[in-house]
């Protein structure tokens, strides 16, 4: 049985705007984030979920403060128990949080790989040992960002992530690009981080291999939290499982039969009162029209009034 971890990130009810300007100049407010929750523990991994424009990568740059200057953010978001100010972000950031970016263009086209691997933290020989570790000649240490295949680059970028001594992973989309091998490697170094103290956010579009090394597994949808249950219900299978939303998301994998459910995640200009997702749910009812707050439900938590 795990003993109680330290609650090292926490996010409460996040909502992030973009200020748009529309015909005749007319300045606009673009909510795309609606209402995230969660919370990621030392010594385990929180897989984030879900489709594309969900919210994930957008979580994952307000937490580090690299929003564009064109964004609002309300609600909460606490690091160690510290609210996380664009100070202590700025402090942590690249030192106790390490961010492994979805795009590689992150990767500064004028400095040498092996300093930007190294850092201020790291050290010549845990580069070392990290690019051994992921398959990087000894020759890619003196290359430039355009010398390094689409591969390279993302085996460099999480090199630069676990050569340190980081409290809290940030890991947007860690593994495309990378082989079946490499990429089962790369998540079980998480676990390795993991079991040893650190907390680690993956978020990731392929639900198998989160599968393989998460503790627990967030949902999203259009902006919002639908659900966070134990990878063991998951594995398990919807039945398990409490949003109508994840038991589909289990459907259309593969291995479950690959059903698809008709309609689209809608657009955040044009969003329905209620729950996001009941144009699409059988189990709608008049109720779904109203808030729907995350409640606690069988060890795990859900935005569904028919849940149970």
């Amino acid at each position: 049985m795990k003993t109680e971890q330290e609650e090292l990130l926490t996010v409460d009810d996040l909502k992030i705007s973009f200020s748009m300007y529309r015909a005749g100049l007319r300045k606009t407010e673009l909510r795309v984030i609606q209402s995230l929750s969660l919370r990621v523990n030392a010594g385990e991994i929180l897989a984030v979920v879900g489709s594309s424009g969900s919210g994930k990568s957008l979580l994952a740059h307000a937490i580090l403060g690299i929003l564009p200057g064109n964004a609002s953010v309300t609600g909460s978001l606490h690091y160690r128990g510290q609210p996380l100010t664009p100070a202590l972000q700025e402090k942590c950031r690249g030192s106790e949080i390490m961010f492994i970016p979805q795009s590689v263009d992150y990767l500064d086209p004028l400095m040498r790989i092996d300093k930007q691997v190294v850092g201020v933290r790291g050290t010549k020989e845990k580069q070392k040992k990290a690019f051994a570790r992921y398959g990087l000649s000894k020759d890619v240490e003196k290359y430039y960002p355009f010398q390094l295949s689409g591969g390279m680059a993302r085996r460099v970028l999480v090199s630069t992530a676990v050569i340190g001594e980081p409290k809290l992973i940030v890991a947007d989309e860690p593994t495309p690009g990378l082989d079946l091998k490499m990429a089962m490697e790369t998540l079980s170094n998480f676990r390795q981080l993991a079991d040893a103290g650190a907390g680690v956010l993956l978020i990731t579009h392929d639900i198998d291999l989160a599968l393989s090394v998460a503790d627990r597994i967030a949902v999203f949808y259009a902006g919002t939290t639908f659900e966070i249950a134990p990878v063991a219900d998951f594995k398990t299978g919807p039945e398990a499982l409490r949003h109508p939303y994840s038991k589909a998301l289990v459907n259309a994998l593969p291995q479950t039969g690959f059903e698809p459910i008709p309609g689209t995640q809608p657009y955040a200009g044009n969003l329905p009162k209620g729950c996001l997702f009941a144009d699409r749910c059988p189990c709608r009812t008049a109720e779904c029209g109203g808030k729907i707050p995350m409640r606690e439900l069988r060890d795990g938590e859900v935005r569904c009034v028919h849940a149970a």
